[in-house]
């Protein structure tokens, strides 16, 4: 009796102890599955403030496609507006208006005398940017002596006409016949110079008397223009107009190189005389012309 009661104690013994181990385990993994639960729980809540705020970014995004959408509508509305207004101008003829024959900005004017290559290079970097400007800027080349190689490729332009014709084309001829013997004041002196100043008096003489132009642009036959030479000279014709203590525009300046240029787009008032592609006002060559030196007018 005494020996079943002493094992039936170890038997409780052992139960005793395998349930606390059991009761340990299942505390174990409690807090396992716990700490599980609470990182899913963590991971769940981020996954729904971004979730948040991905859906408030769209909500933004669709604020901003329907402004996107009003002003589309609205600038649609305004284009229509443009367009029946457009036609209805066209309707009461002003449209005609702008095809009307249109007034020059300036004759240019050329000046050659026996350098037929010179020329030619110069007259193609004009055409170059003359053809579509064309109207503002009738092309003349005015010819001092009768060098045939000069007159020939004068004459090689298909575009060319007679001083006595019409001067509705692009590109005329003059010619300078100069007979009447000179006389230098000074001994010494190149007659050359006073031929020059005879040329250049004759051919403007010509081009504001004769053809009656508001303003003459006067180049050499060795010069090559610059892309926007017709545009700074459309830019300036207003300044000549406006101003009139000045006496022509020119687009040469001798230290208009690059790296002594800051501003391109200045303009420069000086009281030397560049020459070398100037423009001239029909109103300054009215007072110039009567007094005119018969040599070494620049």
């Amino acid at each position: 009796m005494v020996k079943w009661s002493c094992d039936f104690r170890y038997l409780l013994l052992v139960v005793a102890v395998a349930f606390i181990y059991i009761q340990m385990r299942l505390f174990a993994t409690q807090s396992e599955y716990a700490d599980r639960l609470a990182t899913a729980i963590e991971s769940e809540n981020r996954c729904t403030s971004q979730m948040r705020l991905l859906i408030d970014q769209i909500s933004m995004q669709r604020g901003r496609i329907l402004d996107l959408e009003e002003k589309r509508k609205l600038q649609d509305h305004e284009c229509r507006q443009l367009r029946a207004l457009i036609e209805d101008l066209q309707r009461k003829g002003l449209e005609k208006v702008t095809d009307k024959e249109q007034v020059p900005v300036a004759a240019v004017v050329v000046m050659a005398c026996n350098r037929a290559d010179y020329l030619e290079k110069t007259v193609k970097s004009i055409l170059k940017y003359q053809r579509s400007v064309a109207s503002k800027y009738p092309l003349f080349v005015s010819q001092d002596g009768e060098d045939p190689d000069v007159k020939s490729k004068a004459l090689s332009y298909n575009q060319l006409t007679y001083m006595q014709a019409s001067l509705n084309s692009n590109f005329s001829w003059l010619q300078h016949l100069d007979y009447e013997r000179v006389h230098t004041e000074r001994p010494g002196e190149l007659i050359a110079y006073y031929k020059i100043a005879r040329h250049y008096k004759w051919a403007l003489d010509q081009l504001f008397n004769k053809h009656n132009f508001d303003r003459v642009i006067i180049l050499e036959d060795d010069m090559e223009i610059a892309p926007d030479f017709f545009d700074y000279f459309e830019a300036a014709a207003t300044i000549l107009d406006n101003d009139k203590s000045i006496m022509a525009v020119s687009s040469w300046n001798d230290n208009g190189q690059k790296q002594f240029v800051q501003d391109p787009y200045a303009l420069y008032r000086s009281d030397f005389f560049p020459g070398l592609g100037w423009m001239l006002a029909k109103s300054t060559w009215d007072e110039l012309s009567p007094k005119w030196p018969k040599a070494y007018p620049f």
